[in-house]
């Protein structure tokens, strides 16, 4: 019952990964982005040096080091990322256990992968930085009828056909051919991997999440519902409070008849009409974080926001210090 319970509880991150359909969506977007940028890049941007040692360091950095450039770009946009951070920060992670933090930073790297692996396979397939890279390295006995007494010196310029021998360049075609069957025989293992992990992954959630299908799909609808309402209130808040100070300053504020409208009916619908108040910074740091799914008394708490708006509308201070410290 312990494991059970324990594995439950950690694959709790895992559905903050694959609870929407709009990561998928995202995702593909991404990937399809990737394809734009690599083929753009082979078109403009690769050129083969042909020269032993260069050659494979050129054509390793053109698939490595674009990989990595995307991959720490997808952590540093995953809002999973900050929400660790916030954590970490706001409650040094004492709630957060190491199976947890591990399949919560899993989720954070899987997304990150989607533009790195992308690149990597489109370069795979393609095949001409992998032709590159491994040209010197072919062995000059393994084609039949090529002179003896060449290195790589000579195998290093076969990418770049003009600086080879003319009696030499029929040999280019065999040695592309098994560099590009090699490059993209990787291209597709690498593509079957990506696809069973995902599978796997899917299975997982599917069989140790704690919701079932239809309430995941409300806890999504309520996560980007809460989202949007969030960032435009707080929009709008931020707008309130700023044009206060500036009237404060210079006894007026200019705003556009439109604008004035909009605060109007802020105004109005706000519970006191005179401003907003201003929220404090512990209150923040209450909605801040990661959040795994809880229930209260057989009611689910979808958010850190909804389990802060239940514990402040019952006034009940002592259990929300308690309480807002806990993932789950």
């Amino acid at each position: 019952m312990a494991a059970s319970a324990l594995v439950t509880e950690n694959f709790k991150f895992v559905s903050l990964f694959f609870k929407s359909k709009d990561v998928m969506i995202f995702n593909g977007l991404i990937a399809l982005g990737t394809v734009a940028s690599q083929t753009m890049y082979n078109v403009f941007a690769f050129h083969c040096p042909c020269s032993p040692g260069r050659n494979y360091r050129y054509g390793l950095a053109a698939i490595g080091v674009p990989a990595l450039a995307f991959f720490l770009v997808g952590v540093a946009m995953n809002r999973g990322t900050w929400d660790l951070v916030s954590e970490c920060r706001l409650r040094r992670c004492r709630k957060l256990s190491s199976p947890a933090a591990f399949t919560l930073v899993g989720s954070v790297v899987g997304r990150a992968t989607v533009a790195p692996a992308t690149w990597v396979i489109i370069s795979l397939l393609r095949g001409q930085a992998y032709t590159c890279a491994l040209s010197e390295f072919v062995t000059p006995e393994s084609l039949d009828g090529f002179p003896s007494g060449h290195g790589s010196k000579l195998m290093a310029k076969f990418p770049c056909t003009d600086s080879v021998p003319l009696e030499l360049r029929g040999f280019w075609e065999p040695i592309e051919n098994r560099l590009q069957y090699e490059s993209q025989l990787l291209g597709w293992l690498l593509v079957a991997g990506m696809v069973l992990t995902v599978f796997l992954m899917m299975c997982a959630h599917r069989c140790f999440s704690p919701l079932g299908y239809r309430q995941e799909s409300y806890w999504s609808q309520f996560g980007t519902s809460e989202k949007e309402l969030f960032q435009r209130t707080a929009m709008a808040h931020a707008r309130l409070q700023a044009a206060r100070n500036v009237k404060s300053f210079f006894g007026f504020v200019a705003l556009e008849e439109e604008e004035e409208e909009q605060q109007r009916r802020w105004l109005a619908a706000a519970e006191n009409p005179s401003a907003p108040a201003l929220i404090s910074s512990t209150d923040w740091n209450r909605v801040t974080g990661i959040y795994l799914y809880r229930e209260n008394q057989g009611l689910p708490l979808y958010s850190r926001l909804q389990k802060w708006a239940q514990y402040n509308t019952e006034n009940n201070m002592d259990d929300m210090e308690k309480e807002m410290d806990m993932l789950s």
